[in-house]
């Protein structure tokens, strides 16, 4: 599908939801404008005043339904049934009877209390991939119920919640997001529910590239964040947080759990993972490695014992090597078996018996190469292209950047002193230790 059609087919899906209608903006009703409203039976008589709406926020519906209200009845907080409710209305509620079935709430799970867990709390905005805060909620009839259908995060509707009663009671939805837009963290509630399974809106993070995860996490708050976390994959997660800002990392791993920061830092790439706990002060880099597995542990500690700054503390432990007796083909279905550490790879080290290096392939001359040729036959034919670029692992950074830049190449090989592959330092590797003013550079956000 071109760029153009992906454009239109876009816009015309926004075009179609709910809040974008002229029907149902003139039907909206301000959550802040009704909380303290009166609620009034047939005869008229008010029953009590609005303390929260509750509303059921997992569930197949787009939109949320709202489940009851709870009423402030002097110094009694009691629970109304949604389906005891005839109108809602932007500064009352109206009861289908005069006969009220007012019950001790209790939340069920799922639950939530609009004005108290979302209203002013922190919300991602799935589409335009930013962090908000929820200046309003609007609730709106359909077909037969009262559901929330919008989050408005606009400076004029703080000012009207600060205005008169008058005001508040009317919608002011300048800037919108439509809720299926939106997802929130409203779990936080220390008295709802545990867990609310994972909205359209949530799964919509799943797809997100890990970039915009990392800005979205480093404008989260403490709690929010960490909670973001917990409804990402491992994998997932490990890949924003490799994306992130160092001071930013290491104030989430600071305050994550240590079992969670321990596994979220098994997840990153060796040296993604290497260079947080860096960051870290001895007792909280050796908390976070015990609880790690035995083998990972040991591997990240024989890296930190590299200087940071050289081609050793900055390179990856997962080069991909071949022997020169293999086939194209053998090493091609080898490399398939590594996709997750696709960023990490973009060559493969060709060693001799002994484990000394004989050359380098780049991914390219593997891909156009016909599957039965020989390693050994392909890389006879790359070697007027002259040696392969390698360092060895306490050569400086900004020596090893000149030596990358001189031979072309997008990543160098790290080897012992016996010629022996230790390690790949890649090109944006180098970019992120020798400019760390510049942020955080990877070449994986082009490619994505």
């Amino acid at each position: 599908m071109s760029t153009t059609a992906r454009l239109r087919g876009r816009r015309v899906h926004l075009e179609r939801r709910a809040t974008a209608t002229r029907s149902v903006r003139s039907s909206l009703v301000s959550l802040a404008g009704l909380i303290g409203g009166p609620v009034v039976h047939q005869a008229g008589q008010e029953v009590g005043r609005v303390a929260d709406v509750v509303a059921r926020l997992s569930g197949p519906e787009p939109y949320p339904p709202v489940t009851g209200l709870i009423l402030r009845i002097g110094r009694r907080r009691a629970f109304l049934p949604a389906d005891a409710l005839d109108t809602v209305h932007a500064d009352h509620v109206r009861l289908r009877t005069a006969r009220v079935d007012l019950r001790d709430f209790a939340r069920r799970p799922g639950e939530v209390l609009l004005a108290r867990d979302v209203l002013d709390h922190q919300l991602v905005d799935v589409d335009g991939v930013q962090v908000t805060r929820a200046a309003d909620l609007y609730l709106a009839p359909l077909v037969g119920r009262v559901v929330l259908v919008g989050v408005d995060v606009s400076l004029p509707t703080l000012l009207r919640r600060i205005g008169p009663r008058r005001w508040q009671a009317r919608p002011t939805p300048e800037r919108v997001l439509d809720w299926q837009a939106v997802a929130p963290f409203a779990e936080q509630a220390v008295d709802g529910p545990p867990e609310v399974r994972l909205r359209d809106s949530r799964a919509a993070l799943h797809r997100m590239r890990p970039a915009d995860l990392a800005d979205i996490l480093e404008d989260l708050g403490r709690a929010e964040r960490q909670q973001l976390l917990g409804w990402l994959e491992p994998g997932q997660a490990a890949d924003a947080l490799e994306e992130m800002e160092p001071a930013e990392l290491e104030n989430l791993l600071r305050e994550a759990q240590p079992e969670h920061a321990a596994r979220l830092v098994d997840e990153m790439e060796p040296d993604e993972a290497t260079d947080a706990l860096r960051d870290l002060t001895a007792d909280e880099r050796e908390n976070l490695l015990a609880r790690m597995p035995a083998g990972e542990a040991a591997e990240l500690r024989r890296l930190l014992t590299h200087q940071e700054g050289t081609a050793g503390g900055a390179m990856t432990t997962l080069p991909l090597t071949a022997r020169p007796g293999q086939t194209i083909a053998r090493v091609r279905a080898e490399l398939a078996t590594l996709a997750e550490h696709r960023t990490e790879i973009d060559a493969v080290a060709v060693v001799e018996d002994t484990g000394r290096l004989a050359g380098d392939l780049p991914l390219f001359d593997l891909a156009v190469a016909e599957e039965t040729t020989l390693v050994a036959d392909l890389l006879a034919w790359r070697t007027q292209f002259g040696p392969p670029c390698t360092v060895g692992p306490d050569t400086p950074l900004d020596e090893a950047a000149d030596r990358l830049v001189a031979a072309r190449a997008s990543s160098l090989l790290v080897v012992d002193d016996e010629g022996r592959p230790l390690g790949r330092v890649l090109a944006d590797d180098l970019l992120d230790a020798l400019l760390p003013e510049r942020g955080r550079l990877h070449f994986r956000r082009f490619l994505q």
